[in-house]
């Protein structure tokens, strides 16, 4: 892979990450406030792609390997004034031994001149340097992931990742805020289930409660409405269940998204997969909505 090469691979990194943060497509990899970096990256890896072409253009062409270096004498000039040494020998007799050994070349005549030296050097260097550069074809399968990223738009992590995942719900904020007045508050999963667990229900008491999150189902066939929370990005997601017990859907198909209503329930479950504290709500209406702009939750700092 040549430097034109890698430069259009800069080039199309920088677009896809280009259009994956002028989209809601980069809120299925990082969390929302690092969109200004994801852009400030897509613009550094065009503009250098734009610049590793121009200096290869712009660079100095190299010589030609039979190009004679400055100051090296021609050959011609190694001749004698005098001519050919074979134009003063007759043709009528075959020379003697003693005069063929006199007018044998010296052993300094048959080694290459200086310009010769200086031609194979600099063939060889150019050999050496376009073997160097040659790199496998299979280096061209790093475009794959490029395409991927283009082409094909990830889901978000889901009942799968989540089940398979202990919860985030492991050690107790440092506080709480007042709720809104009203019947009914509206609060995120991740903010009930914080409150439901640590807080021992003092803020949820008679209080009706409206949550959402994708659905998920235990082993042992126990609805759980989930959201994953975010720290930094997809890869280190981990979910925030609760338990929903009362008026639970008929039908549980996992991943479909629901909006909630219930009330506060001193029921709690511990996750098999790391002993995290899974509080329960008592729901009396549940329906399906559609899943939001954003899949993950941001408002988890723990």
């Amino acid at each position: 892979m040549n430097r034109q090469a890698q430069a259009a691979v800069l080039f199309l990194t920088g677009g896809a990450i280009l259009h994956a943060g002028l989209t809601d497509l980069y809120l299925r990899y990082v969390k929302a406030g690092l969109r200004p970096l994801l852009l400030a990256a897509g613009v550094i890896l065009i503009a250098t792609a734009v610049a590793t072409v121009w200096y290869e253009r712009q660079g100095p062409r190299p010589q030609p390997p039979n190009t004679p270096a400055s100051g090296s004498s021609s050959p011609q000039a190694n001749i004698p004034a005098s001519g050919s040494p074979q134009a003063d020998t007759p043709t009528s007799s075959p020379p003697r031994a003693d005069t063929a050994a006199s007018n044998s070349p010296p052993a300094d005549a048959l080694t290459p001149g200086p310009a010769s030296t200086e031609a194979t050097e600099a063939t060889e260097a150019t050999e050496a340097e376009a073997h160097a550069h040659r790199e496998p074809r299979i280096a061209w399968l790093l475009v794959l992931p490029l395409l991927a990223l283009i082409l094909v738009a990830p889901p978000a992590l889901g009942s799968y990742s989540a089940m398979r995942t202990g919860t985030a719900l492991q050690k107790q904020p440092w506080g709480f805020a007042d709720l809104p007045a009203g019947d009914t508050v509206r609060l995120s999963l991740v903010d009930y289930a914080g409150r439901a667990a640590y807080d021992k229900g003092r803020s949820l008491d008679n209080r009706r409660i409206k949550t959402a999150g994708f659905l998920a189902v235990g082993r042992d066939g126990t609805p759980y409405l989930v959201r994953m929370a975010l720290s930094c990005c997809a890869a280190d997601a981990q979910p925030v269940k609760i338990g929903l017990t009362g008026r639970t859907p008929p039908v549980l198909r996992p991943d479909t998204w629901l909006e909630v209503t219930g009330t506060y329930t001193t029921k709690q479950t511990k996750d098999p997969v790391n002993d995290g504290i899974i509080p329960f709500l008592d729901i009396t209406e549940a329906k399906p909505v559609a899943a939001p702009r954003d899949p993950y939750d941001e408002s988890w700092n723990g």
